[in-house]
């Protein structure tokens, strides 16, 4: 069923260059640079037949704002990214931009002028190279707006090395960007049921896998089995890992697994889930053709998840 959609990537991140002044300086006065300008986790994107691609621009093109590396392809192009508000046209200039704001298919985005979308909306659509040019661009954007000032003495920090570390000029720490690693698990019983389950925020009928932060001292498996048994109640063994993607809402990590439940009798965490059902592969099926379900979108490994269980891909989602 194809790589994880947004594991993807077409570049080197060239850790090596970042701390080169003059190598950066240099690369940002090439003309064959190009550079994907993000706005509240958003770009232009613009239609490509039955794909979404993004619309690149040239140094001498992209608006003012925090620029940050993210590498350098195999023909020598180097890729940044700047964080700017596109409130007109490709530069910032002219009437609106339209906002996308729920995942779509190629045929719904509007034809000729881009349009601002993320990851969620149109991240399926991308191809290798601007699926992980965005990723990452988005969530470099995530982190340097959360970490402006120094955790150990309150001071600003600067940034250096490309947009890959910040630095304390009061008492000389760095800080690097951090992930926010989540483990997320498809249960399935001996009967070869899984089970989804709503979370309270949702609206009827919009269902998932489960999925909880691994804590300090914890490792992966245990994280699952810990999750699982707090947030329904069911206990579960033999974690099995299928894959992991960035999920940069802010900056999580998503660690994925199947796990066998060795119960099956719910308790509900009200907090956590307002509902929780088992499903049989035809269950599932009739659930979604007649409405009452609807899965993860497609750029979700929520959905590589359930439908690696159901051994084909499904159509429809939230």
């Amino acid at each position: 069923m194809g790589p994880l959609l947004l594991a993807r990537s077409a570049i080197d991140r060239s850790a090596a260059l970042r701390g080169d002044d003059d190598w950066l300086a240099g690369a940002w006065a090439e003309e064959r640079t190009r550079v994907v300008v993000v706005d509240d986790g958003q770009a232009l994107v613009r239609r490509d037949g039955r794909e979404a691609r993004l619309v690149l621009l040239s140094p001498a093109e992209a608006p003012e704002g925090a620029r940050h590396l993210l590498g350098v392809d195999d023909d020598g192009v180097a890729y940044f990214s700047v964080t700017a508000p596109l409130a007109g046209g490709e530069t910032g200039r002219g009437g609106p931009v339209p906002r996308i704001v729920a995942p779509l298919g190629a045929a719904a985005l509007p034809e000729g002028e881009p349009v601002l979308a993320g990851l969620r909306q149109v991240g399926a659509l991308l191809g290798d190279l601007d699926a992980g040019l965005l990723v990452y661009a988005v969530a470099l954007d995530a982190w340097h707006s959360t970490h402006r000032f120094c955790p150990r003495c309150g001071g600003p920090t600067e940034v250096r090395a490309g947009g890959h570390v910040r630095v304390c000029p009061a008492d000389g720490s760095q800080h690097f960007p951090r992930v926010d690693p989540a483990v997320i698990m498809l249960v399935h019983d001996d009967a070869d049921r899984c089970l989804l389950a709503r979370g309270p925020q949702w609206p009827e009928g919009r269902m998932s896998v489960l999925a909880g932060f691994v804590e300090p001292g914890e490792s992966l498996e245990h994280a699952v089995i810990r999750e699982v048994v707090e947030e329904v109640g069911v206990n579960v063994t033999a974690p099995r890992y299928l894959g992991s993607q960035p999920w940069p809402f802010p900056r999580s990590l998503m660690l994925g697994f199947f796990a066998r439940a060795v119960s099956t009798e719910l308790s509900l965490d009200p907090e956590e889930i307002a509902e929780a059902r088992w499903f049989s592969r035809a269950e599932l099926l009739a659930a979604m053709e007649n409405g009452e379900v609807r899965l993860p979108p497609a750029v979700s490994i929520a959905r590589r998840l359930i439908e690696t269980w159901y051994g084909t891909e499904l159509n429809g989602d939230w």
